[in-house]
């Protein structure tokens, strides 16, 4: 059992667990902590409290409250990422690389800069690097990102109306399939089912084990089904509401009719042939993993 504070990192949407150190801080106070980057200015989310299971040689430290000298330190350094931005343009286009660049950071003591950007492929970038350590006199570090790293990083609003779940309060990213979006009678629409980044959207993985549990020993869409009115395909599930629809042909030669039936009034003859389930994104690095 150890006491923690939850410290978030400028534009990460991860909170990551510190050692207080016997400080009293509440949430919205800005700190300096050690990282595996060096001292680092954040800002406490969640309040002192025990976390079962953790060590506190495991947890990184808390230093400090930041001062006022910390506090224009910090400014200082946006300030530089700005003119940094403006100087990494300007060297990837005499290089003649095809970078989109997506943010630059500046570690608290400005011993260091990291660009992050996209690129369709691998770019070549050792020469960029040499330049811009020249230029900066300091060390550089460039590192490409996805698509859903860059939606995060940019923290826009989803089609929801909300701030996007992974600049807000994901961790991780998850992998998500079509399959998902298929089990929960979803329109396969991509511009109904795909975020702002292009890919499926993350919230596809909210209810899916819920709709996995409910819809043991359901039919599938295809399968072959015994009714009450005789036997029939079916046309499409309910797993909340455990209603299957199905396509029944009650006499020979009679017009098949598509009725809807409990799934205990049912049983499964025989299965249709099994959908491809497509993953559109695996599970990649979250954006911030400092400490």
């Amino acid at each position: 059992m150890a006491s923690v504070v939850g410290v978030k990192f400028k534009k990460s949407s991860k909170v990551h667990n510190f050692d207080p150190c016997g400080l009293r801080l509440e949430p919205g106070t800005s700190v300096i902590a050690e990282t595996a980057r060096g001292l680092e200015m954040g800002v406490v989310e969640t309040s002192s409290r025990e976390l079962p299971n953790a060590s506190l040689n495991s947890l990184r430290k808390i230093t400090r409250t930041a001062t006022e000298a910390d506090l224009r330190q910090d400014a200082r350094n946006r300030k530089r990422e700005e003119e940094a931005w403006e100087t990494f343009v300007k060297k990837a286009a005499e290089h003649r690389l095809e970078m989109n660049l997506v943010n630059v950071e500046m570690t608290f003591d400005a011993s260091k800069i990291i660009f992050y950007f996209t690129a369709n492929g691998r770019v070549d970038f050792r020469e960029l690097v040499k330049a811009l350590a020249t230029f900066f006199k300091m060390r550089i570090e460039l590192r490409q990102i996805g698509v859903r790293d860059e939606a995060q990083i940019l923290n826009s609003i989803a089609v929801c109306g909300r701030a996007l779940c992974c600049s807000s309060f994901l961790s991780d990213f998850q992998p998500v399939s079509i399959k998902m979006a298929k089990d929960q009678n979803i329109s396969l629409n991509p511009a109904k089912i795909s975020g702002v980044c292009g890919r499926l959207m993350c919230c596809l993985k909210y209810e899916q084990d819920t709709y996995e549990q409910l819809g043991k020993g359901l039919p599938s869409t295809g399968d072959t089904v015994s009714t009450p009115d005789g036997s029939g395909e079916v046309l499409s599930v309910t797993p909340l509401r455990r209603l299957v629809k199905v396509a029944v042909k009650k006499n020979a030669g009679e017009e098949v009719e598509v009725a809807a039936y409990s799934a205990d009034e049912i049983k499964i003859l025989k299965r249709g042939k099994p959908e491809e389930t497509v993953t559109t994104h695996k599970k990649g690095a979250s954006y911030d993993k400092r400490p």
